[in-house]
């Protein structure tokens, strides 16, 4: 039998945990990040998600999940251990180890909370069963999510607890109770219960929603020891196979909305319990999958809530779609009235976010006005310089279709805007010097592309490096003006243009436009330079790690383990 924690390790990813706290980008076959437990500015900090190991070569840290969750919240082992065994689903109990009491007692009281609030819904008529029925709830559904009634009473569930042996005082701990003037009193009055169950299987607060007007619609528990409703999901100890198995998660806002979807066999369904996604939710979800629906209400709160999601989402390195319902119906209307196959066409349907966020400027102006065009198209410039350069000319070719208007004008007020920005950005920063500090390896392609516009000098300069052109569209327009300046080397940017494929010549205008080179163009190639050996460097660096990681420790290797020390010290050296 494994230990506990062989069990946890089996169940962990370490990416995802060091991925709370620390920026990761893949370089190679690990990933790279600035160091959290030394000041630096290039990373020097490397996890490796295989092996399941970080270090750092700068400041010689190095351990296991575990090991950084100790260092990164100065905490000691067993409380690391719990914090990743309740995570990640394994129940110490089965390994011998014990909870500390005060969680213990929290579980514990939930769990009979629970109970009573489910006891009260079943066993006589009450108003939390009849609005059940009205939602089209069955009671098998009722019993799998474990749902309950809180009864119109101020001491109802004080009462009961205090039979059972707790306290009021550690019963407010929990989040059961409130407390005014020294008076202890129940938190849920008069409200359907929804448990809110981690995927461990314990019960660690509650979602509550009234049935009267005297109150907000939903309350949810406060922040306890077991629970903190922006690192929780609602429903997720039921959808994470299903959501693992689909590749990607539906999330919704409300409890109701979960629990419809899922009774419908929509099963791939968290939601975010009335709120916009958290980054501890996204990075909870990217362990199952890569891309997020989501599905929000329409309106002005909706919309709200879906833009941050989106860039929370794109934050964690994950794919965001958004579900369009007519009518503006939530999900729960729309497939109690449509069904599971129509719903789920909606969500083939639905839209990258790009595509979403162009929407939300269309609905804000009058395109059939010349104003309303021309505001229009001014804000959708500001948001496509944020795009790749494919998403941009993908977009200025759409909304060129649309509003009639070109795809220059488009690109030419996405240069005004990208120049506005940039000497806003110069006038709030005192150093004007041109800095590339950590490039990657697309925008020295953009450079090097702008460079060469810019004078056919360069050419012989990127030669020693055009190893780097390994985007296909680049590599093809690199040629293109290699071949052109071997002839002409006072070729413009036209003649460039005409050597290269049609398709090509958009990809090109947008570097052009849009990376500014021609002031400061030897700093830029020489920054470009040094990032490139930078890059080699890392590479190098990682392929010794690696190999130093996998060769076994035995006598007939400890030479050639002492020569890839040496080598893995010139290169930090260096």
């Amino acid at each position: 039998m494994s230990s506990v924690v062989d069990e946890i390790k089996s169940r962990c990813n370490i990416i995802d945990v060091v991925g709370r706290y620390v920026q990761l980008k893949r370089a190679g076959s690990a990933y790279k990040g600035l160091c959290p437990f030394h000041s630096e500015k290039t990373p020097s900090f490397t996890v490796n998600e295989n092996d399941g190991y970080y270090h750092c070569y700068g400041c010689g840290e190095h351990g296991d999940a575990f090991t950084f969750l100790q260092k990164i919240e100065n905490i000691d082992f067993t409380t690391a251990l719990s914090k990743l065994a309740e995570e990640y689903g394994v129940n110490m109990e089965d390994y011998g180890y014990r909870d500390d009491n005060k969680k213990k007692r929290i579980y514990d009281m939930n769990k009979k909370a629970a109970r009573f609030y489910f006891e009260n819904l079943i066993k006589s008529a009450n108003p939390g069963y009849d609005y059940l029925l009205r939602r089209q709830l069955d009671p098998t559904s009722i019993k799998k999510f474990g749902l309950g009634y809180a009864r119109n009473e101020w001491n109802d569930l004080l009462n009961h607890m205090t039979k059972l042996g707790y306290e009021p005082k550690e019963m407010e701990a929990a989040g059961l109770l409130s407390v005014s003037n020294g008076k202890y009193f129940d938190k849920f009055r008069n409200r359907v219960m929804f448990p809110i169950i981690n995927t461990g299987g314990k019960v660690i607060g509650f979602g509550g929603r009234d049935l009267g007007d005297k109150g907000p619609k939903y309350l949810n528990s406060p922040g306890t020891a077991v629970f903190f409703k922006d690192n929780n999901l609602f429903g997720l100890n039921l959808s994470r196979n299903e959501i693992k198995k689909a590749d990607y998660a539906i999330v919704v806002e409300g409890y109701m909305d979960m629990v419809s979807l899922y009774r419908n066999g929509i099963c791939n369904v968290v939601a975010s319990m009335g709120t916009a996604l958290t980054k501890h939710q996204c990075m909870l979800l990217k362990r199952y999958a890569g891309t997020v629906v989501l599905s929000y209400d329409s309106d002005a709160a909706g919309q709200a809530a879906t833009t941050r999601g989106i860039e929370l989402l794109q934050k964690a390195g994950m794919k965001s779609r958004v579900l369009r319902i007519p009518d503006g119906k939530d999900p729960d209307d729309f497939v109690k009235k449509h069904g599971k196959l129509a719903f789920l066409e909606l969500v083939d349907k639905a839209v990258p976010y790009e595509e979403y966020l162009i929407s939300l400027i269309r609905k804000k102006h009058d395109i059939v006005s010349v104003e309303g065009r021309t505001d229009f198209l001014k804000e959708v410039a500001r948001l496509l310089e944020g795009f790749s350069p494919i998403e941009r000319a993908v977009y200025s070719k759409q909304i060129a279709m649309e509003t009639k208007i070109s795809e220059a004008a488009i690109e030419a007020e996405m240069n005004i805007s990208t120049l506005s920005n940039e000497k806003s950005r110069k006038a709030e920063t005192p150093d004007l010097s041109y800095k590339l500090s950590n490039i990657g390896n697309i925008k020295v392609q953009e450079h090097f592309i702008a460079l060469l516009a810019l004078d056919a000098e360069y050419i012989n300069r990127i030669i020693p490096y055009e190893q780097v052109f390994e985007e296909p569209v680049y590599q093809r327009i690199y040629m293109a003006i290699k071949d052109v300046y071997a002839i002409d080397a006072y070729a413009d940017t036209e003649k460039l243009m005409d050597a290269m494929e049609p398709d090509d010549t958009v990809y090109f205008q947008n570097v052009v436009n849009n990376v500014i080179v021609n002031e400061n163009s030897n700093t830029v190639f020489e920054e470009c330079r040094k990032n490139l050996e930078r890059m080699q460097k890392e590479q190098d660096r990682d392929s010794l790690m690696h190999m130093m990681e996998t060769m076994p420790d035995t006598p007939e290797n400890e030479e050639q383990l002492n020569q890839i020390l040496l080598q893995l010290q010139k290169i930090n050296a260096k």
